[in-house]
C-alpha cells in the first residue's frame, strides 16, 4: 500500500479495462495516470495508438482532447476576471454589442425564424456554464441546431476564425433565454473569443504565453507540429460495430494550424500535459511556482452554478442530449462538472469532485477532498461505451484506495 491505495487493485485497472474494451475492440489503447498526495501513483498504458501499424500506446502519445480544452479556456477568462478585465456577470453584449439583439427561437425553418425577447441578457457566466442559449449542431433537435450545421458554425476551417463564428451566431437566434436551460454549446467558442478580444491576442497565443508555457505543457497546442507526428494517436470512430479511421496520424487534419482555434475542443496534447493542468487545478491553481488563479477562483470555478444548485439533469430540455457525464448527481461549474450528490450518481466518489471528456473518449476528473487527480486518454469518436467506460474507470480508481480523507 501507499499513497493510500492498494498498489494490486491499482494495477489491475488497466488489465480491467482492456478486457471489456481494448480486447472487445471498442477503443484501441488507454493510458490511464493517477495523482494522489503529490505523487504519480499510477501509471497504465495497453493497446495501440495506431492500429494499422500496430503503433503501442506510449507515455508521450498525443491526443486529441476535444472538450477538454474547455476547462482550459475557462481558466484563461478567469485569469483576465482576476486581473479585472471582465467580470462574470457582464453582458456579452458589452463585448460583442451583435449579441445584444439575439431574439429567442419561436418558430420557423431554413433561417425564416420567429424570436422572442429573452427574459434576461446573455451573461459571462452563462458561456462558462452553458446556460447561454446557444447550441452545438450535432443536437440535431431543433431547426437552431440545423441552422448551425447549415453554416457550419464552429468549424475549425471557419474562414475568419473565431471572430467568423461570431459574426454567424449573430446571425441566428437563440434556443432559450439565458438561465433557463443546460444545453452543450459552442458558448466555450464563444468565451475564447473573448479572451482574444480582451487580451489582444490570437487564442492560441495567449494559451501559449500565459498557461502551457508556465505550466512546461510542452505538447499541448492546436496543431501538431510536423517533428512530433510519429507520437500523435490515429484517431477512429465506430462503424457497423468495428473501429475505422477517423482521422490517420499520418495525414492528421491537426497537423496544420487551423482557421479557427476553438476554445470549445480545438487542442491536441499529452496525458502529462493534462496532468499539470489538472495538479494546477488540485493546487488551488499554482504549480510550480507558477501562478495562474487565486485558491478562491479555483473554489468558484470548481462550484455548481446552476440556478438554485440545480443537477443538470434537471435543466436539459431532454435527457437524451449529449453532454460528457451521462449520470446524476451533477452540477456545472465555470466550464466543468461538479459532483453534488455522490448517492445520485450512484459511483464511488466526493462531493466537489470535478471532471470532464472529451469527443474521443478521454477523460479526467479531480477530488481535491481525497488529493487526486486522473487522465484517461484514447480516441475513438462516438464510442457507445464512452459513459460506460467512465463509470467503470471510476469505480476502479476509488476501489483502489486503502485510506480516504472525507
Amino acid at each position: 500500500m501507499t499513497h493510500g491505495f492498494s498498489q494490486n487493485r491499482l494495477a489491475r485497472i488497466i488489465p480491467t479495462l482492456a478486457a471489456h474494451y481494448i480486447d472487445t475492440g471498442a477503443i484501441p489503447g488507454a493510458l490511464l495516470m493517477v495523482w494522489r498526495r503529490g505523487v504519480l501513483a499510477h501509471l497504465g498504458l495497453a493497446g495501440h495508438i495506431d492500429l494499422e501499424r500496430r503503433t503501442p500506446v506510449r507515455e508521450d502519445a498525443i491526443y486529441r482532447i476535444y472538450s477538454m480544452t474547455k476547462p482550459v479556456t475557462s481558466v484563461a477568462l478567469l485569469m483576465l476576471m482576476e486581473e479585472g478585465r471582465i467580470a462574470l456577470d457582464d453582458p456579452v453584449a458589452r463585448y460583442i454589442p451583435g449579441f445584444a439583439g439575439l431574439g429567442v427561437f419561436a418558430g420557423g425553418a431554413d433561417g425564416n425564424f420567429a424570436t422572442a425577447a429573452p427574459a434576461r441578457p446573455m451573461l459571462v457566466v452563462d458561456l462558462l456554464c452553458h446556460t447561454s442559449g446557444l447550441t452545438y449542431d450535432f443536437h440535431n433537435r431543433t431547426p437552431v441546431d440545423a441552422a448551425y450545421r447549415r453554416l457550419g458554425v464552429g468549424a475549425f476551417a471557419t474562414e475568419g476564425g473565431l471572430a467568423g463564428m461570431v459574426a454567424q451566431l449573430e446571425t441566428l437566434p437563440l434556443e432559450f433565454s439565458p438561465g433557463e436551460q443546460w444545453n452543450y454549446s459552442v458558448a466555450t467558442d464563444v468565451a475564447g473569443y473573448l479572451v482574444e478580444k480582451i487580451s489582444g491576442m490570437r487564442l492560441g497565443e495567449f494559451l501559449a504565453r500565459r498557461v502551457f508555457q508556465p505550466l512546461g505543457m510542452e505538447d499541448t497546442d492546436f496543431f501538431v507540429p510536423q517533428q512530433k507526428l510519429d507520437r500523435l494517436a490515429t484517431c477512429y470512430q465506430v462503424k457497423d460495430g468495428r473501429l475505422v479511421v477517423q482521422d490517420d496520424a499520418r495525414a492528421s487534419a491537426f497537423a496544420a494550424s487551423p482557421k479557427l482555434e476553438s476554445g470549445g475542443g480545438g487542442l491536441v496534447g499529452t496525458a502529462g500535459d493534462y496532468m499539470r493542468f489538472c495538479r494546477m487545478l488540485l493546487n488551488g491553481g499554482t504549480l510550480d511556482r507558477a501562478q495562474l488563479l487565486s485558491p478562491k477562483t479555483v473554489a468558484l470555478m470548481t462550484m455548481n452554478h446552476l440556478p438554485g444548485g440545480a443537477q443538470m439533469t434537471d435543466m436539459m430540455a431532454s435527457t437524451s442530449l449529449f453532454n460528457e457525464t451521462g449520470y446524476s448527481g451533477v452540477g456545472f461549474g465555470l466550464g466543468v462538472s461538479v459532483t453534488v450528490d455522490v448517492p445520485a450518481a450512484r459511483l464511488p466518489g466526493s462531493v466537489g469532485e470535478f471532471a470532464w471528456g472529451g469527443a474521443a473518449s478521454t477523460a479526467f476528473f479531480v477530488d481535491p477532498k481525497e488529493d487526486m487527480a486522473v487522465v484517461f486518454m484514447t480516441q475513438v469518436l462516438g464510442a457507445p461505451d464512452r459513459v460506460r467506460l467512465r463509470r467503470e474507470l471510476r469505480t476502479l480508481v476509488y476501489g483502489a484506495m486503502t485510506e480516504s480523507f472525507s
